[in-house]
């Protein structure tokens, strides 16, 4: 079970690294009373009767997690969606990719909490993998919407790595400071 959504998204964004992609997209729109997420790669993607099984807690491939028996990622997310009043909706295409779109309705009660979306973002961008990754987060408020966007290979331009501890300190510090701005 995925203690915030922040925790679900990063969960998706990890399979579509392990899906083997070059490009990530990862949309986050936040509202007074929702969170919309899209997440577009150009992994393996999945046939049809794939898609289906990815939502079958007691199936797992066997493949990505040699020595799971399950796969509760995607069926745990879809009922956190559902039993929320939310709306979950995945397309794939074998060697194409995988579009995955998500309203969680932060309204609900029973929605986890958002959890801290500097954190999600930067390990995001600091998972291991030959990939790029580009986020868009928005926040829309009083009638108006405020976004900013990280992409991965011009963090790596300008940091050079992310991995040493001075690169992952800044790129947290503009991470954060872009979050700021938004929240302001």
């Amino acid at each position: 079970m995925h203690y915030t959504l922040c925790d679900c998204v990063m969960d998706l964004i990890q399979n579509s690294i392990e899906a083997g992609s070059s490009h990530i997209q990862l949309n986050m729109n936040q509202s007074a009373d929702s969170l919309e997420v899209s997440i577009r790669d150009d992994g393996c993607g999945m046939t049809d009767d794939e898609l289906k099984r990815a939502t079958d807690p007691f199936y797992t491939d066997g493949i990505k997690h040699k020595h799971r028996k399950v796969g509760l990622g995607l069926p745990f997310l879809i009922q956190t969606v559902t039993m929320t009043d939310g709306q979950f909706d995945i397309r794939s295409e074998k060697n194409k990719g995988t579009e995955i779109d998500i309203r969680f309705n932060l309204a609900n009660i029973d929605t986890p909490p958002t959890g801290h979306i500097v954190s999600l973002l930067y390990q995001v961008l600091c998972f291991q993998g030959d990939y790029d990754l580009t986020a868009v987060r928005s926040l829309s408020k009083d009638g108006g919407e405020l976004s900013y966007q990280v992409n991965r290979n011009e963090m790596l331009d300008v940091l050079g790595d992310l991995e040493s501890a001075a690169s992952l300190g800044l790129l947290r510090d503009f991470i954060n400071s872009q979050e700021e701005d938004l929240l302001s």
